[in-house]
């Protein structure tokens, strides 16, 4: 007997043997149980996924003498001669060399007859998108009313050169490319059937190669079979059909991790070496970053098309990669493929893609710097901030002369820690409101004084130091000063006054500035406390000053006596 390749010797005969087209198969068994049969279908898809296959069963099923399940038998004498291409009521035309009006004419012609032995008559026109425009416009009004023993099965790789009028005219079934999985399956009962060893990493890289064309995934396994017998191994398969081996896109990813910058020219020379396209290889390196970025959002491999030894490959990528880095390497990548098409030198070109990308430094979010902040850090910090407060609790309690060593201190904390306001806010904004007595602000209100003249001397230095504190009330800091100046100075730089404060006296106080010699309520406690209010001289040798007198000439500005 004649060797059958394995496309023909395993070609389905029955619709439960069509994989990856259940949508359709379905479909036309139910239509076949209803009796609802259309007088024209309309297959359209890539190659080798099913079309003219599930045409014959078709053909078959409307004419079987004992059809199971409204599937053909293929054991009465209708479904043994269709099988064998003798029946003369299915007529198969190649619309390639028969795309002519004459052609069309004598179809047309052929119509009118009743099937010799079967129900109908079945024309199966294969490529049909081949056909003329006079010949589609010749075939409309066949097509729309046929005799009802006629049915037309079309079958085309590309729908858009199909005319609507004749689209409209048939029921129209889009087949699928058929998953990798399904593929290497099929091909796996088929090793089996056949006594033949191969691995699941071969029957990928053949069934990737077909791109989801079953037939081509046949006709690529034949091949390999033909060359290495019994026994198909992986590296024999990647020479003889000329693929990539995906172990060079794994060399490139890890090169990226470890800035090896040799790793470029070694897979540039063995692409060069072994013939491989390199627009084929950088379209095969984008797809191996899109399985890592698949890998990385989603934490599995369920998106990926690949064998089983690399899924764990993959996975191993996860931590490795952020999202924001591949999406420049696939931007790269991408462009690079264009750049190619026009390029002259693709292995120059590839050599120094592959530099650019694994020296491209990575990225991260600032969301990610955030969470990436120690926590402990700012506590650590609050705590030598919150030292002093404590001391100041103590200083409180002590004599008027004690405060120089405080205010000493209080200096070189605020020196270290200019930055952590925020903590001293929360520490001692709850602090009893006994500790805050008209005593405690006179005891602290030459430090404030003084911290204010080193900071602004020159803005506020001479208005803070006419200032004399007369009273507490509440949150409030009653303050003598001679004319309104004072309080326009103060609602004008009132935040700043806020932070000393807080900084200073450990709790929000408002100055209320109170004119004349009028005493509050709480000056009783100044007449009968020991603690007398410091005088604050500002150094009027500023006077002299030349960036004073520069002040007063170019900007106007004025002194406060």
């Amino acid at each position: 007997m004649a060797f059958l390749v394995t496309a023909r010797k395993y070609r389905p005969q029955r619709f439960d043997e069509v994989v990856g087209q259940e949508h359709i198969t379905t479909t036309l068994i139910n239509s076949l149980k209803s009796g609802r049969v259309a007088h024209a279908y309309l297959f359209t898809g890539p190659r080798g996924v099913g079309k003219t296959t599930s045409a014959r069963i078709l053909a078959k099923s409307l004419n079987c003498l004992n059809p199971q399940d409204f599937e053909p038998c293929n054991k009465c004498e209708m479904c043994l001669s269709i099988q064998s291409s003798q029946l003369m009521d299915i007529i198969e035309i190649d619309a390639a060399s028969n795309r002519g009006i004459d052609e069309i004419r004598m179809l047309r012609e052929s119509v009118k007859y009743s099937p010799t032995k079967g129900k109908y008559k079945v024309y199966i026109i294969d490529e049909v998108h081949m056909l003329t425009k006079d010949s589609f416009n010749a075939f409309l009004k066949t097509l729309e009313e046929p005799p009802s023993h006629t049915v037309f099965i079309f079958a085309t790789t590309d729908i858009q050169k199909v005319p609507s009028t004749i689209i409209s005219r048939c029921q129209r079934y889009d087949f699928r490319r058929i998953n990798l999985t399904i593929t290497k399956t099929l091909l796996q009962e088929i090793a089996n059937k056949e006594g033949i060893k191969i691995d699941d990493k071969t029957l990928t890289i053949i069934a990737k190669k077909a791109d989801g064309g079953l037939r081509d995934a046949e006709s690529f396994f034949d091949q390999a079979v033909a060359f290495c017998g019994d026994t198909v191994d992986y590296e024999t398969v990647v020479k003889i059909l000329n693929l990539i081996d995906d172990e060079v896109y794994f060399k490139i990813s890890d090169a990226i991790l470890q800035k090896d910058y040799s790793i470029p020219f070694s897979v540039s020379k063995l692409n060069y070496d072994n013939g491989w396209n390199f627009i084929d290889f950088t379209e095969g390196l984008v797809e191996h970053f899109r399985n890592i970025m698949t890998v990385v959002v989603s934490g599995t491999t369920d998106f990926i098309e690949t064998s089983e030894v690399y899924n764990q490959a993959y996975l191993n990528y996860q931590k490795s990669f952020t999202e924001s880095d591949l999406l420049r390497i696939l931007s790269y990548l991408n462009n690079l493929q264009s750049e190619l098409r026009f390029s002259q030198n693709h292995k120059l070109k590839i050599e120094v893609a592959l530099c650019h990308i694994i020296g491209l430094e990575r990225s991260i979010t600032i969301s990610s710097l955030l969470s990436n902040i120690d926590i402990d850090e700012p506590e650590v910090k609050s705590e030598k901030v919150l030292k002093p407060s404590s001391k100041k609790t103590e200083l409180e309690t002590s004599t008027v002369s004690d405060n120089r060593n405080f205010y000493q201190q209080s200096t070189e904390v605020k020196q270290e820690e200019k930055r952590e306001i925020k903590p001293i806010q929360k520490s001692t904004i709850n602090e009893p409101d006994s500790l805050f007595n008209f005593e405690s602000v006179i005891k602290k209100w030459e430090g404030f004084v003084k911290s204010i003249n080193s900071e602004k001397a020159l803005v506020l230095g001479p208005m803070v130091s006419k200032l004399s504190p007369i009273g507490v009330d509440r949150n409030r800091i009653n303050v003598q000063f001679g004319d309104d100046s004072g309080k326009v100075m103060y609602s004008t730089h009132q935040e700043y006054f806020d932070k000393k404060i807080i900084e200073h006296f450990g709790k929000k106080f408002h100055l209320n500035f109170v004119e004349g010699n009028i005493v509050s309520s709480f000056s009783n406690e100044v007449a009968n406390s020991s603690v007398t209010i410091p005088k604050i001289q500002f150094d009027k040798s500023a006077d002299d000053d030349p960036l004073i007198i520069a002040i007063k000439e170019e900007l106007g500005g004025e002194e406060f006596n």
